[in-house]
């Protein structure tokens, strides 16, 4: 009986869609947008100030602590103004006393707030950027295959670490610290105004020109830092790439050629950096001539009124020590200014990973899949990766429970498409794909992924031990579990010959195992899960003889009671098959055993003569 037929068949992959459509901002070169967002972008405002719901009240102690020190800050000339003027000239101890205690005072106010602000914010930035994480590492794993064929690994684990980084550290100090940072360029101004208005406004002149100066330097530092930005990607990605094909390399010989293409790069970095050096050597002279010139203007005025008896000593220090506080903000201003820049362009890029949708999503009604016996139907498949660039064409093809299909064909036949249509890794665009009456489309992916063991070309392991490793798709499973599995693969010795054995830790995607190893491995793996449809695709194509013939045993054990579906170029898995499926250019070409389609001298005939030529002794 046939059950959710509507589930799934009318499925399409569409390549230009989300994956498509991400494609170009990801892969292209880092345009100044990339790097520098739009500090006004409202939306990217509304979507990270989420983040700060939960952590809200770690924010608010944080806040809480930035003001206590900047007013506790703001305090301390005015007082020692006050001191001056109405205590050390008059001789009262007993109010300097009191002026004393209250220094103290202002001293542990500061102190509570720096605590304050650096424990309460660190804790909900930390919040922050676990929580980021997550959801972007759990939506990663939602998306479809087809975005990763689209999208570089370097690129989208630059937007989970670097961006992620980059927007938690504004969320956090960045925005309050450019509250701070305003309200003390405004306290300042406030309380010398109160002062003595007009020393303030003389003393302030030389704002709007350090204004001027600061916004022309931005615009040459904002290139600089593009520029900086570009040139660090293009190092780590040339680094990225040597050291993923450090073999291909050494074997070719091509030490001095990626030396002189790295260094290149290297040397445009460089040369950034010290652009963007000078600049900031610059700016911070500029700044102190700036002040210098404040202080001269300060000391002239102010020291004229003091003599005139207008103004009191106190009133002056108080406004040389209100000084040296107003143009650093102003600097960090400037800085934070760029960082909420940076920010907003991580944000850009880090919603606009978010916002893309898996291509396959489970349908509303969708079902769990039970238990299967390994019934497949192909039904009329057509599938393309682009629109318009068909990889396989009318694939009608009915496999029975227990049954064992060999799939051969040239390079880009489509061998590998078909297979990883079973699992739906990719939809269909037209047709159907049947299990034991179930339309794959109208079941979970969750549950039909249980159904199928998929053993690749290309062994992958993962950090942990081959224990880890063995169990990695059956958590459940016990020691006991893994060592008949491990046994079934006829790898149980390899690994009881190794120091640890079973615990032996696998280092990363396994080098320090062989490519048999890895191989076996990965078969022990798909052995204790124990699915009822086994697909290998090419799995002893890269691994020794010796190998090839464990692997081969231990398929013929795992063969019987499920289906197999397998992708094989050696004769050996090829002639044992119960059926033997010739693809060519995406179309189903011949069908039948091994007998029967030597007799077509059809496509398979071909193909068997050039391996016969190849592997003699396997021919028969």
């Amino acid at each position: 009986m046939f059950h959710g037929g509507g589930g799934g068949g009318g499925g399409h992959f569409h390549g230009g869609g989300s994956a498509g459509r991400l494609r170009g901002a990801i892969d292209a070169d880092e345009d100044e947008q990339d790097v520098l967002g739009n500090v006004y972008d409202t939306k990217i405002y509304v979507r990270t100030f989420k983040y700060l719901g939960p952590v809200k009240k770690w924010m608010t102690a944080g806040a809480i602590g930035m003001l206590i020190r900047t007013f506790a800050q703001l305090a301390t000339p005015y007082i020692i103004a006050i001191a001056t003027d109405d205590f050390i000239q008059t001789g009262n101890i007993g109010g300097l006393g009191i002026i004393a205690l209250v220094l103290i005072a202002i001293s542990a106010a500061t102190w509570v707030g720096e605590f304050m602000a650096h424990r309460y914010l660190a804790y909900a930035g930390q919040s922050i950027l676990y929580k980021m994480r997550n959801e972007m590492f759990n939506h990663l794993h939602e998306l479809s295959l087809a975005f990763f064929d689209h999208n570089k690994v370097g690129k989208l684990m630059s937007r989970v670490q670097n961006d992620i980084n980059q927007l938690q550290e504004v969320l956090t100090n960045g925005i309050l610290n450019m509250v701070t940072s305003l309200l003390t360029l405004v306290g300042i101004a406030v309380v010398m105004i109160t002062m003595n208005w007009k020393l303030a406004l003389l003393t302030l002149a030389v704002v709007p020109i350090l204004g001027l100066i600061v916004y022309i330097w931005q615009k040459y530092a904002r290139k600089a830092f593009i520029r900086v930005r570009q040139a660090i990607a293009e190092v780590n990605d040339q680094l990225q790439e040597s050291i993923s094909g450090v073999r291909a390399v050494q074997s070719l010989s091509r030490e001095d050629v990626n030396l002189n293409q790295f260094d290149n790069a290297n040397r445009e970095h460089l040369d950034a950096n010290i652009q963007a050096a000078r600049l900031q050597a610059f700016m911070m002279p500029t700044v102190q001539i700036m002040t210098a010139i404040a202080y001269a203007l300060l000391i002239v005025y102010g020291g004229y009124q003091v003599m005139e008896g207008v103004m009191g000593v106190g009133v002056l220090l108080g406004f040389i020590m209100y000084i040296q506080r107003f143009f650093e903000p102003i600097m960090q201003l400037t800085m934070q200014y760029t960082m909420l820049q940076r920010a907003m362009a991580s944000g850009q890029r880090i919603f606009e990973l978010l916002d893309v949708e898996p291509e396959i999503q489970d349908v509303k009604d969708a079902i769990d899949m039970p238990d299967i016996k390994g019934h497949i139907v192909f039904d009329h498949i057509n599938f393309s990766y682009e629109p318009g660039v068909e990889v396989l064409h009318d694939i009608n093809l009915e496999v029975n429970p227990g049954e064992t299909i060999a799939i051969v064909g040239r390079t880009g036949a489509g061998k590998s498409s078909l297979m990883n249509l079973v699992s739906r890794l990719y939809e269909i665009d037209e047709g159907q794909i049947i299990l034991d009456g179930y339309d794959v489309g109208s079941v979970t992916q969750e549950s039909l992924r249980r159904q199928v063991g998929i053993v690749p070309q290309e062994a992958f392991l993962f950090s942990g031990t081959i224990e880890d490793n063995i169990r990695y798709g059956r958590l459940e499973a016990t020691r006991e579990d893994v060592i008949r599995a491990a046994q079934a693969a006829g790898v149980h010795e390899a690994i009881s010959r190794m120091d640890k054995g079973y615990d032996t830790p696998v280092g990363e995607r396994g080098g320090n195992l062989s490519a048999g190893q890895r191989q076996l491995t990965c078969l022990a793996r798909a052995i204790l899960a124990d699915p009822p449809i086994l697909i290998m695709d090419e799995a002893t194509s890269n691994v020794d003889t010796n190998t090839e013939r464990i692997m081969q045993e231990a398929l013929r054990r795992l063969a019987k009671g499920r289906t197999c579906l397998i992708i094989a170029h050696r004769l050996s898995t090829v002639t044992s098959a119960d059926r033997i499926l010739a693809l060519e250019n995406g179309r189903i070409v011949e069908m039948g055993t091994h007998k029967q389609l030597l007799a077509n001298k059809g496509l398979y005939y071909h193909m068997f003569e050039t391996l016969s030529a190849i592997e003699p002794d396997k021919a028969s």
